[in-house]
């Protein structure tokens, strides 16, 4: 009986490559943040600390109208350095407040760059020797400029100015303010009480970006203006910090709702 030959099988196709395949075969470089010149780091820095250094004239003024002497007023700048806690400070001990009541205040508003601290940490890295020192220069604004940078290296160096030429400029205009509130007498009579508030203001409204933001805001100016008649002076103050759980409570509930 004659052997039936067998075709030799075609050759299997191969399956065609995938996209994804293709992507991990091929080994991507890793992702890097293009560098920023030192020379724009710097620039932009001392813009900020220039900017806001120059405030610590109001501060002078509107604390030594509040009652605070010369070393008073030097030394919440020296050691304090947190722009709005100092305001706040002032500004209860103005309105006749407990100097407990508007310790408390001013607490509870620098209570926010301990967040900033956490943050700040882990993006700088710094050697456990100078963190100490570096902690005094968290703020606001050496924030912003540090986490707008894109490496550690430019968020190191603008960090580094930005604080430097912060503290420096406000603890000088703290001592020229005060020396010109000693030297004019009645800050009220010049209209130099509005200076702390105005300046204030001027610091926080550009950092109201979301709706959020505007809603704790105005929250929180209802309550501090609509208690300001019935609680004793800085009183207010500790209420309107309410503003925060409030609205973001409110906000949770609307978006468990959806």
């Amino acid at each position: 009986m004659a052997e039936r030959s067998i075709p030799p099988s075609a050759p299997t196709a191969a399956p065609p490559a995938r996209a994804d395949d293709a992507e991990q075969r091929t080994p991507t470089p890793a992702r890097q943040d293009p560098a920023k010149p030192d020379r724009a780091v710097v620039r932009d820095s001392l813009g900020v600390g220039v900017a806001v250094g120059l405030s610590g004239f109001a501060f002078g003024v509107t604390s030594v109208g509040a009652g605070l002497d010369l070393l008073q007023t030097c030394a919440l700048s020296l050691l304090v350095f947190t722009g709005a806690s100092q305001f706040a400070l002032v500004g209860a001990l103005a309105a006749g407040g407990n100097p407990f009541t508007a310790a408390a205040g001013a607490f509870f508003l620098g209570t926010r760059n301990a967040f900033y601290g956490l943050r700040l940490s882990q993006l700088l890295a710094l050697p456990r020797a100078a963190r100490p020192f570096a902690a005094q220069w968290v703020i606001d604004e050496t924030a912003a400029v540090a986490l707008a940078q894109p490496t550690r290296r430019a968020a190191r160096l603008g960090f580094t100015v930005t604080g430097l030429t912060l503290y420096v400029l406000w603890n000088l205009t703290t001592l020229v303010g005060a020396l010109g509130a000693e030297a004019i007498g009645d800050t009220d009579a010049w209209g130099l009480d509005a200076a702390g508030p105005a300046v204030f203001l001027a610091l926080l409204a550009p950092m109201l970006r979301s709706t959020t933001d505007r809603a704790v805001a105005g929250l929180a100016v209802v309550l501090g203006l609509g208690l300001l008649p019935v609680l004793p002076a800085g009183v207010p103050v500790l209420v309107a910090a309410l503003a925060a759980p409030a609205v973001l409570w409110l906000r949770g509930r609307r978006e468990v709702r959806r």
